[in-house]
């Protein structure tokens, strides 16, 4: 168990609500039907229930699916409404939904752009 947690390349966040009763095959489901994406990769997909106080991780683990869950006692995930799409993380951006914060911080500092000197 978490074996291979420290290989995960890339962090999703599938947007919208996902009913959480869904176990790990309803979600590969989404993963595979709905987003068109493999979820037998070595990617993390995040579900977040309609409450927002809540949420599921599904990752591959080479030789079986693992199931997380998380329910916050005070607060909730900022999650992204579109129901329609998925989003891929930055590690600044998996803090910040930790957080409680926006996954986009108009405010931050952004990344500088390679050969632009002044």
């Amino acid at each position: 168990m978490l074996k291979e947690f420290a290989a995960v390349t890339q962090v999703y966040l599938v947007t919208g609500y996902t009913d959480l009763r869904r176990g790990i095959d309803g979600l590969a489901e989404v993963v595979q039907g709905k987003l068109e994406l493999d979820p037998y990769s070595q990617a993390l997909f995040l579900f977040c229930g309609r409450r927002r106080d809540r949420l599921k991780a599904l990752l591959w683990e080479g030789d079986g699916f693992l199931l997380l869950y998380k329910r916050l006692d005070n607060g909730s995930f900022r999650w992204p409404r579109n129901e329609t799409e998925v989003k891929q993380l930055t590690e600044q951006q998996i803090k910040w939904l930790f957080e409680g914060l926006e996954l986009e911080q108009p405010k931050a500092i952004k990344p500088g752009k390679r050969g632009s000197l002044y």
